[in-house]
């Protein structure tokens, strides 16, 4: 059953997609390595250790509707990718105004902009524009008599 996309919905999906971003594993790079010992600290000077984080790890079905919805920003160009992400982090507009250079209001629109082209390129085609030629050549059929 596919329901068709708005801008709610896709809205949602970045938000997911931020949220599981940040609760993927860190990136590290192979190959350097210390050769110092671990120090084996009392269990009273575990608390104070700041290699410590506590992460909640991402769900399978999270991480693949984070490739699904990452793959959505190639339909977007860079200021419009950059807004979208920002506000999937929940970033404040005045955050993201002083950021982009842009005031509130303009900011606003292109980002609705972005989702809208996002929503188009899922629901498929545009919807059909009603023909005005036909409807004219119907209007004149009627007041024939």
């Amino acid at each position: 059953m596919s329901t068709a996309w708005n801008i709610q919905r896709v809205t949602d999906r970045f938000q997911e997609a931020a949220i599981t971003a940040r609760r993927l594993p860190p990136v590290r790079v192979q190959g350097y390595a210390a050769f110092w010992p671990d120090i084996n600290r009392q269990s009273w000077e575990g608390y104070a250790d700041e290699r410590i984080v506590l992460r909640f790890t991402a769900s399978p079905g999270a991480i693949d509707r984070f490739g699904e919805t990452v793959r959505w920003l190639k339909w977007l160009d860079e200021d419009q990718r950059r807004l979208v992400w920002l506000r999937a982090q929940y970033v404040p507009w005045r955050e993201i105004c002083n950021r982009t250079g842009l005031i509130r209001k303009t900011a606003w629109r292109r980002h609705q902009h972005a989702l809208a082209l996002v929503v188009v390129q899922l629901n498929g085609k545009l919807p059909r524009i009603v023909d005005t030629s036909a409807l004219q050549g119907q209007k004149t059929q009627s007041h024939l008599p």
